[in-house]
Order: structure tokens, then C-alpha cells, then sequence
């Protein structure tokens, strides 16, 4: 099963999806927070409890950040709303502020905010930043720069989210658990 395909078993006609499967298990491991289980695979989606995605384990982990992938392994992208907060540091003409800020209003990554009507999600697209706060531009020239990708430590909310059928999805990567402040202006 993957990638929505259907499976029949005699007259039965079933259509799974292990995409499904796994942002329900996200939603509820970041619903509830148990300290049950241990895994070698410390990327597993399935890895409870929140937190155990990250070494030492957070105690104030709310989010399991995630990125979903096509068939052909392309991580799927959602723009954003840039939230207008500037640095004090930044002298850069408003101009070049708001080219800044439109070039970097797409994320592949994001958090499970709800479940319903079987396999569809409302997923928040998180903000990609580096280890000292600093935006993270995930495209150069329209196309995912892998190497900034790499460069990707924390997240923030953005406040924006996208209706998702998961059917449409391949694969699903677990990236990090974290803290996001979901409630923050």
C-alpha cells in the first residue's frame, strides 16, 4: 500500500494509506505526551513520547515537525504569510525587505493541527530557521536548496495552514520534536 493505491482481497476493496496512518499516530503523539516506548530509529514517526526525537528529550515538546514527499521523493512545498517582525539589526531599505521576505515564504515543513474525513489533514507550514533564530531561505532560483536545508535547526508557527488530501503523498519524514509557541502575535 502506498501512494493511495487500492488493494482488493477477494470482494473486498480496500484503500489504505500508510500516510494516514502516520499523522494520525503524530496527532495523538503530540496530543498525549506517555512515556512508554523506545525505538533504534530515532526518526520514527511512530516514536513516542514527544520529545524523543531529539537528544536529550524535550519536556516541553508540542510538535512533531514533519515533511511529506511525491512519488518521485520531492518534498511538498506551502507558502506562508511572512509574520512582519524586523530585526532591530536589519537596515536593509523596506524594498529589500519585502523581496527578502517573499523569497523566502515557502516551507516543506509543518505540523499536524487536525484529522478528518478519513485521510484529509489541516496542516500548519512552519517556518524553517537556523540554530541561532535566522530565517532559512529553502529556495534559490524556484528550486529546494538542499544544502539550506541542512542548515534548518528550529521552526516557528506561522499561523498559516493548508487542507491536505494524504492520499496524495508517498512518503512522510519525521524531522524533529519540538517546542513551537502556537499562540504567539
Amino acid at each position: 500500500m502506498g501512494c493511495g493505491r487500492n488493494e482488493e482481497v477477494g470482494d473486498v476493496r480496500r484503500n489504505d494509506n500508510c500516510i494516514c496512518e502516520v499523522v494520525r499516530a503524530i496527532k495523538r503523539v503530540q496530543d498525549i505526551r506517555d512515556d512508554l516506548d523506545c525505538d533504534d530509529c530515532r526518526t520514527d514517526c511512530f516514536l513516542t513520547p514527544l520529545g524523543s526525537l531529539v537528544s536529550p528529550a524535550r519536556q516541553r515538546a508540542n510538535t512533531r515537525v514533519f515533511m511529506l514527499l511525491d512519488e518521485k521523493g520531492n518534498p511538498f512545498k506551502a507558502m506562508f504569510r511572512r509574520r512582519r517582525r524586523f530585526d532591530e539589526s536589519d537596515s536593509a531599505p523596506a524594498s529589500d525587505q519585502g523581496r527578502r521576505d517573499c523569497a523566502t515564504c515557502f516551507s516543506i515543513f509543518f505540523r499536524v493541527q487536525n484529522i478528518f474525513d478519513n485521510c484529509c489533514a489541516t496542516i500548519q507550514v512552519l517556518e524553517p530557521r537556523d540554530a541561532r533564530g535566522r530565517k532559512v531561505d529553502l529556495f534559490k532560483g524556484g528550486k529546494l536548496d538542499l544544502d539550506a536545508v541542512c542548515e534548518v535547526e528550529n521552526f516557528e508557527a506561522t499561523g498559516t495552514c493548508v487542507t491536505v488530501d494524504l492520499t496524495c503523498f508517498c512518503a512522510i519524514q519525521c524531522v524533529k520534536d519540538v517546542f513551537i509557541d502556537c499562540d504567539e502575535d
